[in-house]
């Protein structure tokens, strides 16, 4: 029996593995999804003081409330700034984590350091205009999603804190590197804003050589929300890394 932590990215919440975590438990694993601080059924505890320690330590507190070690943690998009940092602190506690095409950060950036200088501008722009310090969600096209799956992502969202888009996070890669790691990348349509990190996973350099040895890409032909668009097919990738 494994045990299965899911982390949602921005503008999302525990809300978004609906489809995933019935199929994990069905599988005869254990399987549990955060919701982070601000947004989904948490966005009433939004408010300007949020930032990505915030978040890291929603993450463990997770793990810890939940009992888990021998932990898969699945970080989705955003979150891969969370797993990242929990495999940094806490890579004895973890068994694989996996990227779900999700930020892959050198020391010292922030979420925000691979975006386009206008997504980058716009967004915290758009923070800094919120009386909360939060930016809006993106229409859900952008995720691949169309018809019911775009209405249920779209009434679903919220805005997402702007602390942690620009907080830097400091790491050893590694010690994150100790942890076995895969990065499914979602290819169809592909994310722009993930575009660097798709770069990343395939290069000899990355982490100064640390990333690629232990680690694996998996492609899936879905947008980037495969949680919504292709849950068997995620489940069935997650199950295989077992």
């Amino acid at each position: 029996m494994a045990n299965f932590l899911l982390v949602h990215g921005a503008w999302h919440g525990a809300w978004c593995w609906q489809r995933v975590l019935p199929r994990l438990m069905g599988a005869g694993h254990r399987a549990h999804a955060v919701t982070l601080t601000g947004v989904g059924e948490r966005a009433h505890l939004l408010h300007p003081g949020i930032d990505l320690e915030t978040h890291i330590t929603d993450v463990t507190a997770a793990m810890d409330a939940e009992e888990m070690d021998e932990v898969v943690l699945v970080v989705h998009s955003y979150a891969g700034m969370l797993g990242t940092a929990v495999a940094d602190r806490r890579a004895e506690r973890l068994c694989h984590l996996v990227y779900l095409d999700a930020v892959l950060p050198k020391p010292g950036e922030s979420w925000s350091s691979t975006h386009a200088s206008a997504t980058r501008q716009a967004r915290i722009d758009a923070a800094q205009a919120h009386p909360l310090h939060a930016f809006p969600a993106p229409d859900p096209a952008v995720f691949g999603l169309s018809d019911a799956d775009h209405a249920w992502v779209q009434r679903r969202q919220t805005p997402h804190p702007g602390g942690p888009y620009s907080h830097a996070l400091d790491f050893d890669p590694q010690r994150v590197a100790s942890v076995p790691r895969s990065f499914i990348n979602c290819t169809t349509p592909a994310l722009g804003t993930i575009d660097v990190s798709r770069q990343r996973m395939r290069d000899p350099k990355f982490w100064d050589g640390a990333w690629l040895p232990g680690s694996q890409v998996i492609d899936m032909p879905t947008g980037h929300d495969p949680m919504v668009s292709d849950p068997e097919g995620l489940v069935q990738h997650l199950l295989s890394l077992l």
